[in-house]
């Protein structure tokens, strides 16, 4: 059996949407609008995710955040702007003369670095150079504690000598 050009049918997304009598131009529109429709969805999922990913940095990160978030945006299909990605600036310098004050910066630094839910591996680089921080602050307070005596240590290292009684 012979079958006619007019007999063969082609299933596609587009053959499904149009219709008997709709010209092929408002069938394209369709799918071009279905298309925006997608790409709006997403960039604004995506807008949602930096917004919240970088105020979780800027909660945790309190006194030691330099100012707001920044944004870098895309121009979605809408004709609206939409954040795709952020950055949050953060204090991470050492605390001068006060080792402790550092631990207690570096450990807020590392908190604020992983405070969103899904970390960036920027994030992550931040975290690791807040423990290198603290790291080293411990070990100049261990270096501290080496070279200053103690009480106790002065009393062992100063000769004793046998009391005297005297009598008189």
């Amino acid at each position: 059996m012979k079958i006619s050009p007019s007999q063969v049918h082609t299933f596609s997304s587009v053959n499904l949407l149009r219709k008997p009598g709709i010209p092929e131009e408002s069938t394209n529109s369709l799918k071009q609008g279905t298309e925006e429709q997608t790409e709006t969805a997403k960039l604004k999922k995506r807008d949602q995710e930096v917004r919240s990913h970088e105020q979780a940095h800027i909660a945790a990160a309190g006194g030691l955040a330099r100012g707001g978030a920044t944004f870098s945006f895309q121009r979605g299909p809408d004709g609206k702007q939409y954040a795709i990605g952020g950055e949050v600036n953060i204090d991470t310098s050492p605390v001068s003369g006060n080792p402790q004050a550092t631990i207690r910066k570096a450990q807020q630094i590392r908190a604020a670095a992983l405070a969103p839910a899904n970390p960036s591996a920027q994030d992550r680089a931040v975290a690791a150079s807040a423990s290198s921080l603290e790291a080293e602050a411990q070990r100049e307070i261990q270096k501290e504690e080496q070279e200053t005596p103690t009480a106790e240590n002065e009393r062992t290292t100063t000769p004793s000598y046998p009391p005297i009684d005297l009598f008189v």
